[in-house]
């Protein structure tokens, strides 16, 4: 018997073990998943943008294509790119982007002070740039020798944030962009259209024999840029994808990553990228015994991947989980143009978000040499004490029955906001809360505007433009649609002394204090209202 018991033990072991190692399906993955809590609870992340594209200090976040561009057209973030390029590197036919790699070395980047000061702001899990449109990777990869082990920094940049990650006991994630590389650098294989190196062609038709006494002699620059386009075939492009296929796949599994975001509109090309997500939650699903992964795209009717909102906001509460990223200037620290957020605007838009079910994921555009910019460093400080002051309003919160009160209080924003970005693709592919965000020059919030989240048996109220004086908050009234219970008590969070207040059958009566905790949206809790 004690044998029979043995090889049942045996056999029903190796059946374990089969299952874990087993491959699932999109379908059998979708069957068992739900959103990690470590995700839907946490409402504020932040990730980390660095590559070569952050070693110029002008030019705009799409650098790297702008730089080839004598005249960017509509594209005008990028209008400093290319005399920038000139007068810094030299001239894109000579010394092109593979200077700019060169040049960039992340030479003060310290991973493990950025992850402990991202911590101590109060991001509860933190996303780094794998790669963008350039086609660079930020990783030891093995299916792209131009890659930052090998060149600029020659560090693992991805690799040494993950174990920062994991030091500091945050989920770990990463941002992929690569997939319209092909298209994204069609200027490279241009030339001037004036001037004394008119007709020259740029780096792009350079090929690995002319690299021949230069600091990138081995490397294929076709392996960058891609072949010219005229030599592109269907066979060619199939490559192109593979090999993206496998890039991705070792991104997310050498790296155990706990959270992808990809670029772009629907799955990176197409089922390949669908593959890569499927890679991911099966990665996890082997790791922990259960998917406890995360997976961000703008893809439509997948529930089990978090929609993503570009510089935008949801138009109203949604039912699953969201999440809208933001940045302050461009994606990539540039010093050019004027800030589009400040405090101010990210704690108003991280209100406005958690009120509707999502997550901020703030974006830190680090210097080329890995440091914050410190005009930004101070942002980040007055971010973190409000998130602090008013996490028990924050972390793990859910919407209340309605996301706000007293809406529509400043002038609607009629039309997007698109910087960093296509016009014609994102006006052909983006839904309409794309890049409708309010920035530092929107009309301000009238003063009794407000968001809701709840906690437990606790309500909070964000009062996003406060002043000193009443307010009145008509979806409190006892006979409100959303009928609330009689209000017990209320405090404003970061801030002892008592609040006066005033419920009726119409409508809450709140005093806003003079003495508050910040210069932004003060936040109230509630007791007794569910």
């Amino acid at each position: 018997m004690k044998q029979i018991a043995l090889l049942v033990a045996l056999f029903l072991g190796s059946v374990s073990m089969f299952s874990q190692e087993k491959e699932l399906s999109w379908e059998e993955l979708q069957a068992q998943y739900e959103f990690p809590e470590w995700y839907t609870n946490a409402r504020f992340g932040i990730w980390a943008t660095i590559g070569p594209q952050s070693q110029p200090r002008m030019g705009g976040g799409w650098y790297a294509r702008h730089m080839f561009q004598q005249d960017v057209g509509g594209q005008t973030f990028g209008r400093n790119a290319y005399t920038y390029h000139v007068k810094t590197y030299g001239h894109p036919s000579q010394r092109g982007y593979t200077e700019v790699i060169n040049q960039w070395k992340a030479e003060h980047l310290n991973t493990d002070a950025l992850v402990a000061y991202f911590k101590s702001l109060g991001a509860k899990y933190i996303v780094v740039h794998a790669n963008h449109h350039d086609h660079f990777d930020n990783f030891s990869s093995t299916y792209q020798p131009w890659n930052s082990v090998n060149m600029g920094p020659k560090k693992d940049i991805v690799g040494l944030f993950e174990k920062s990650a994991r030091k500091y006991k945050l989920p770990f994630g990463v941002s992929s962009h690569d997939d319209r590389f092909l298209d994204w650098w069609l200027p490279a294989f241009e030339s001037d259209a004036s001037g004394k190196y008119k007709g020259i062609p740029y780096e792009g038709r350079m090929t690995k024999a002319d690299g021949k006494g230069k600091w990138w002699e081995g490397y294929d620059p076709a392996q960058l840029y891609g072949l010219p386009p005229e030599k592109r075939t269907p066979e060619y492009e199939k490559k192109v994808k593979e090999n993206y296929l496998r890039r991705q796949q070792e991104l997310v599994t050498k790296y155990n990553v706990d959270l992808l975001w990809v670029d772009g509109y629907g799955f990176p090309y197409g089922d390949y990228g669908k593959e890569v997500f499927r890679t991911l939650f099966n990665n996890s699903l082997k790791r922990n015994g259960k998917i406890n992964a995360v997976g961000i795209a703008k893809v439509e009717k997948e529930p089990m991947l978090v929609k993503d909102i570009e510089a935008g906001v949801a138009n109203k509460m949604l039912p699953y989980p969201w999440d809208g990223i933001f940045t302050f200037t461009h994606w990539f620290y540039k010093e050019d143009d004027a800030l589009m957020h400040d405090a101010r605007t990210i704690i108003e838009l991280t209100s406005d978000i958690i009120s509707k079910n999502g997550n901020m994921l703030l974006n830190v555009e680090l210097m080329g040499d890995g440091t914050i910019a410190p005009g930004h460093k101070g942002i980040l400080d007055e971010v973190g004490h409000w998130i602090n002051i008013n996490e028990k309003a924050i972390y793990a919160s859910k919407p209340w029955k309605i996301y706000g009160d007293n809406l529509n209080s400043c002038k609607r924003v009629m039309e997007r906001n698109i910087v960093n970005a296509d016009v014609d693709n994102v006006n052909a592919n983006a839904t309409d809360e794309n890049f409708n965000a309010r920035t530092v020059r929107s009309t301000p919030y009238g003063h009794n505007e407000v968001r809701f989240t709840t906690q437990g048996n606790k309500l909070y109220i964000f009062v996003l433009n406060p002043i000193e004086g009443t307010i009145e908050l008509p979806a409190l009234g006892l006979d409100s649609p959303q009928h609330p219970s009689k209000i017990t008590s209320i405090k404003m969070l970061g801030r002892k002394g008592k609040v006066n207040f005033q419920q009726d059958k119409d409508k809450l009566i709140l005093e806003v204090p003079h003495k508050r905790p910040t210069l932004y949206t003060t936040v109230f809790e509630v007791k007794g209202a569910l």
